[in-house]
């Protein structure tokens, strides 16, 4: 897709003649943003420079050391803190790269665009089409955040190709919309896997984890994401999000098609598609060319993943716990291995899909050292007391989804942001008496409603659609102005308040 120069005949996207009173508040909020706020490396190089003065006004030492520096987790000055944690999360930097790019290469494949052409047939008008684009988005982004961002993305795309006068903008941001509601609480919530495994999760996350009474040090995915208050949680912000969705489709003669913002849609298949269903030029034309197209490997490969996947569900008691960040990118990986066929053309959706992990690459050592200052110093304990202080057992919930709102639009990453702030959130759960497994679904639900309101994970659907930030942020902020209070009674409501 790109995007065409020419006349559009429809109103500009900074007009608010005719729209309804939410809708112009959507519109001025996305013009403040884009005119105010850095990007998304900016808010991490900010986010250092508030963390270390915050802890300098609270009386941390700027360079101090322990006698071990190896092996200790308290005790170091800022500076120092910030240099131990820089690459404290570089398992999870992988991790969380691998899962975009498994996404990608899941999407693209050519299984999964026959698929995306019919699912594009099944809505029948513009408003219903809006509806149906945000309930997917949802679906899928419970089942992988990553694939839901591009698989959304390009059903959106092919939808607008077929049906007329569909907005544009208003697809574009329900494709996105998984992001801003229910991803935490499914399979590749970075929160729920990173505190069920020992490998992704630090020691001083392990440490205060073990206090809140998991002895393991981990907290398993039937104590967060599995439990029914977070099922229940997840089915009613669902429900709500796509009739708003419904609410939110503008009529046909406000909408703006992709034609009108100058944006020429392909076919996904067939003549002049983007996926190239007929290149199939891909004979070997050497010896060593038939490995690359020869599906015999592909074969032997999955049936050897899949047998340690059995092996590894079956080895433990509780299955549901097995299911950790490594897990996922390991279903994903062959899954699109499988989908792809030939491993040439896995090769080329792996090297198209690389790009959308630069972000996490480069950004999660810098929330490292964010990290380290506020877990290797006293910071971590003095914040927690903070917390403590300000709420009780009842209201403790609602205030630390505000709060994982709040710093998520500066920190717009649920997985960093979490090892982040896990140390002293669990830590005031565990003196107010709050279960740590439901802390970790309450903050996942805040942090989520904060990617309404900054573009930093929308970069990858938006570069799928040939959109801009601007476009469609106005829809996704009418969501949150309606999702997030609703999040707010739910987790005050559905909290457990039992001991872990």
């Amino acid at each position: 897709m790109s995007r065409a120069s020419g006349t559009s005949t429809a109103p500009p996207p900074e007009s608010t003649e005719g729209e309804s009173p939410l809708a112009r508040v959507a519109l001025r909020f996305t013009a403040f943003t884009e005119r105010w706020l850095p990007d998304a490396f900016g808010f991490v190089l900010v986010g250092t420079l508030v963390v270390l003065v915050l802890g300098l006004v609270t009386g941390e030492k700027l360079f101090a050391a322990p006698k071990d520096p190896v092996t200790a987790t308290q005790g170091f000055g800022l500076i120092d803190a910030w240099g131990k944690g820089f690459w404290s999360l570089i398992v999870f930097t992988l991790e969380m790269a691998m899962i975009i790019i498994g996404g990608y290469a899941v999407a693209t494949s050519r299984p999964v665009a026959r698929l995306i052409v019919w699912l594009a047939t099944v809505p029948s008008t513009p408003r219903k089409a809006i509806a149906f684009v945000a309930a997917v988005a949802m679906l899928t982004s419970y089942l992988n955040w990553a694939f839901s961002l591009v698989f959304t993305a390009i059903l959106a795309r092919e939808i607008a190709r077929v049906l007329p006068r569909v907005d544009y903008r208003a697809l574009g941001a329900m494709a996105f919309i998984g992001l801003g509601t229910v991803w935490a609480q499914g399979l590749s919530g970075s929160a729920a896997l990173q505190v069920a495994s020992a490998a992704s999760s630090p020691p001083p996350v392990q440490d205060v984890v073990k206090a809140g009474g998991f002895p393991s040090g981990v907290i398993p995915l039937s104590d967060t994401i599995f439990t029914w208050q977070a099922i229940a949680a997840t089915v009613v912000v669902f429900v709500v999000a796509v009739g708003l969705a419904w609410m939110l489709a503008p009529s046909p003669e406000r909408s703006r098609t992709a034609e009108d913002m100058g944006i020429t849609l392909r076919p996904l298949l067939g003549r002049g598609s983007t996926i190239d269903e007929a290149g199939d030029d891909d004979a070997p034309k050497r010896p060593g060319d038939w490995l690359e197209n020869s599906p015999v490997f592909t074969l032997i490969i999955a049936a050897i993943a899949v047998l340690y996947l059995v092996r590894h569900f079956r080895a433990g008691s509780n299955p549901i716990a097995a299911l950790d960040l490594d897990t996922v990118n390991m279903v994903l990986i062959i899954t699109a291995l499988l989908l792809h066929w030939r491993p040439r053309r896995l090769v080329a959706a792996v090297r198209e899909g690389a790009p959308a992990a630069s972000g996490v690459l480069l950004q999660f050592p810098f929330y490292g050292g964010i990290f380290g200052m506020i877990v290797y110093t006293g910071l971590s304990q003095r914040i927690a007391g903070w917390l403590v202080q300000a709420s009780d057992q009842f209201f403790f919930p609602p205030l630390i989804a505000i709060y994982s709102c709040i710093l998520g639009v500066f920190v717009p990453s649920g997985g960093s942001k979490w090892v982040i702030e896990a140390p002293y959130v669990l830590d005031a759960a565990n003196q107010l008496d709050v279960h740590s497994g439901w802390m970790v679904v309450v903050y996942d639900l805040g942090e989520a409603s904060a990617n309404l309101l900054q573009p930093f994970w929308m970069l990858p659907t938006l570069a799928v659609l040939g959109l801009k930030a601007r476009d469609i942020m106005g829809y996704t902020f009418a969501m949150f102005l309606v999702c997030f209070p609703v999040v707010l009674v739910l987790v005050t409501l559905l909290a457990p308040h039992v001991t872990s």
